[in-house]
């Protein structure tokens, strides 16, 4: 479990690809005071488990599956990602509940500045875009950030320099790619009514229902 903060950016040490898999080391400094072999850290939001570890860096071993869904299938040697590690009971809780698992990708169409602020626009399939609501909290390569417009094809948020200073998003050009996390509620509410729905379903001893099985 993370909270969307992201404590440092790490830089890719080296990517050993599979056939369809990877193994990649990253170089950091935060994040490594405390590792311990198993333990989880959140790489441009993707829930990864540290393999190997030195004073400098650390290893994780990335299945087909994750490669499939993130944008951790397009990094290379020298690329910046966003670090976290899983939050301790008793922390302080400054983003949303972010699990680390990745609902899809979307693209970068627009850098916006307003004031001190930077406006960031985001395509993505309608898959995703259902899940996203205006105030409503969204994971951006592991960033937890409040959505301030949504439409059918795009979302945006607001930057705050903050943000600009201490995670890789700002950092990025139109059209890169990165990871989305939607808020964890909106899928546990669809999932249920979907449940009941096909549950009710089952339950619907209908005249057409009996007459097929014989018995009427």
């Amino acid at each position: 479990m993370f909270t969307g903060i992201i404590e440092e950016i790490g830089k890719i040490q080296s990517v050993t690809k599979g056939e369809i898999s990877a193994k990649i080391s990253i170089n950091a400094k935060k994040v490594l005071e405390d590792v311990k072999l198993g333990d989880s850290i959140s790489t441009n939001g993707v829930c990864l488990t540290v393999t190997n570890f030195t004073r400098s860096n650390f290893t994780v071993d990335v299945m087909a599956e994750t490669m499939r869904r993130t944008n951790l299938s397009i990094l290379s040697q020298g690329a910046e990602v966003n670090l976290e590690r899983a939050l301790k009971v008793g922390d302080r809780f400054g983003g949303h509940i972010v699990s680390g698992h990745i609902d899809g990708t979307g693209r970068i169409t627009e850098f916006k500045k307003e004031d001190n602020a930077i406006w960031v626009t985001i395509r993505t399939d309608s898959s995703i875009l259902k899940y996203i609501i205006p105030k409503g909290s969204i994971a951006i390569d592991g960033i937890s950030l409040t959505v301030a417009y949504v439409d059918e094809e795009v979302f945006k948020v607001s930057v705050i320099p903050h943000t600009k200073d201490f995670t890789t998003l700002l950092h990025k050009n139109i059209g890169d790619m990165v990871n989305l996390e939607c808020d964890l509620v909106g899928k546990y509410i669809e999932k249920l009514i979907n449940f009941e729905d096909k549950k009710q379903d089952k339950n619907d001893l209908s005249e057409n229902f009996l007459r097929e099985h014989g018995f009427a």
